[in-house]
C-alpha cells in the first residue's frame, strides 16, 4: 500500500519546481534541470549547471590568435574597405556598437542587435537565431553579408595575399597557408580569447563574500528566485539555448514586426521556432545596451521589466527591478591583457 508520507516529498518537490522554479520546463525545452539527451533545443545539455566562475579557453594557438586579432581590425574584410569586425563588435564598448541596428558598408542599417563577441566561444550557437554552429561559420557570415560587408573570398583573399607579411604569417601558422578557412579559424580564435574574467561576481562565486554588496546579493536571490536562472544558467548566465520571446505574454502584439522578429523560425520553416531566439548570455551586460534582438530597451533596468512581464508572468517593484539591474552590473569582467580597455 502507498502511504502519503511516502509521496508527500515527491509532491512537495514538483509543486516547488512548477510554481517558483520559473517554468523549468516549457513545451519540452529543458530550463534550468537537466536536458533529456533527444531534446531538439539543446545541443550542449553539459552546460545546463549552476552559475560558475569564467575560466579562459584552453589550448588556443597564440599566432593563429595574434592573426585573427589582425584580422578583426582589418577593412580589406568588406568590399569598399570601410567596415571591419571591430565596427560592430568594439572590444572597448562591451564587444558591441552600441546601436540599435549595426550600419555596414554605404551607409546600410541592419535589422537586428549586433550581439557581444566577448565570451561567445562559450556560446552554443552563434547569432539570435543559431543559424551558425560555430564560431567559424559566424565569421564568414558578416563577410558575405551584403549590407554587413558586402564581399567575398575571391576579393577578401585577392587582397591579403597582396601583403607578403601577412601570407608569410599565415604559411607559419597554417599548413595550407592563407585561405577561406584559415581566415576564419584566426578570427575564431582570437574570439574564443576574448573572455572577460575576474568579474565581482566571479569572484563572489569563489567564495569572496565581500565582492558583492548587500543590494547586489539580493538582487542575486531575486534573480534565482524568480525563475531568471530558468533561462540564465550556466558559465555565460545564458547563451546555452532556445527560448521563445513572449512565453508568458504576447511581446510582439500591436508592434510592427519584421522578418528578424521570426527568429528562428527564419533557420527552421517550423511554426514552433517562430519568435525563438538564443537565450543571450548576460556576462557584461551593462556594457551591451540597448537589449533584445530588436535593441527596444535602451537601459537595463527597462530590460528587467520586459522580461518579467513577458517571460515570467511577472510585475517587479521598482526595489525588485533595481536590485536585479545592481547584480547584473556585477557581471562585468576583464578583457585579456592587451585588449582594448
Amino acid at each position: 500500500m502507498i502511504r502519503l508520507r511516502d509521496i508527500a516529498w515527491p509532491l512537495a518537490l514538483f509543486a516547488l519546481l512548477v510554481l517558483g522554479g520559473g517554468f523549468a520546463i516549457w513545451q519540452g525545452r529543458a530550463l534550468e534541470l537537466p536536458a533529456p539527451e533527444d531534446a531538439p533545443t539543446v545541443l550542449h545539455p553539459e552546460l545546463f549547471q549552476a552559475a560558475r566562475p569564467l575560466e579562459p579557453m584552453l589550448d588556443l594557438d597564440p599566432e593563429r590568435v595574434a592573426l585573427g586579432r589582425l584580422l578583426f581590425s582589418d577593412t580589406r574584410l568588406s568590399a569598399d574597405r570601410t567596415m571591419a569586425c571591430v565596427s560592430c563588435h568594439d572590444l572597448g564598448r562591451g564587444g558591441v556598437d552600441g546601436r540599435q541596428f549595426s550600419i555596414g558598408i554605404g551607409g546600410a542599417v541592419g535589422g537586428i542587435n549586433a550581439p557581444s563577441v566577448l565570451n561567445s566561444g562559450y556560446g552554443f550557437v552563434q547569432f539570435w537565431d543559431g543559424r551558425a554552429q560555430t564560431l567559424e561559420e559566424q565569421a564568414a557570415g558578416p563577410i558575405h553579408n551584403p549590407i554587413e560587408m558586402g564581399s567575398n573570398w575571391v576579393q577578401v583573399l585577392e587582397r591579403l595575399r597582396a601583403d607578403p607579411a601577412l601570407v608569410a604569417a599565415f604559411e607559419r601558422s597554417y599548413p595550407d597557408g592563407l585561405d577561406a578557412a584559415s581566415v576564419v579559424d584566426a578570427i575564431a580564435s582570437f574570439e574564443r580569447s576574448l573572455v572577460t574574467l575576474d568579474s565581482r561576481f566571479d569572484r563572489y562565486l569563489r567564495g569572496d563574500a565581500s565582492a558583492l554588496d548587500a543590494r547586489e546579493i539580493e538582487g542575486y536571490r531575486h534573480f534565482r528566485e524568480l525563475g531568471c536562472t530558468s533561462c540564465h544558467q550556466g558559465i555565460l548566465l545564458g547563451g546555452n539555448m532556445y527560448q521563445k520571446f513572449g512565453v508568458l505574454g504576447d511581446y510582439f502584439a500591436g508592434r510592427g514586426t519584421t522578418q528578424a522578429d521570426l527568429g528562428r523560425y527564419n533557420v527552421t520553416g517550423r511554426e514552433e521556432d517562430r519568435h525563438v531566439f538564443k537565450v543571450p548570455g548576460l556576462r557584461n551586460v551593462a556594457l551591451t545596451a540597448p537589449y533584445f534582438h530588436d535593441g527596444s530597451a535602451t537601459t537595463l533596468e527597462q530590460a528587467v521589466t520586459v522580461m518579467a512581464r513577458y517571460q515570467l508572468g511577472r510585475t517587479l517593484s521598482s526595489a525588485e527591478t533595481e536590485a536585479i539591474a545592481a547584480f547584473l552590473r556585477a557581471l562585468t569582467g576583464q578583457l585579456p591583457a592587451g585588449e582594448a580597455p
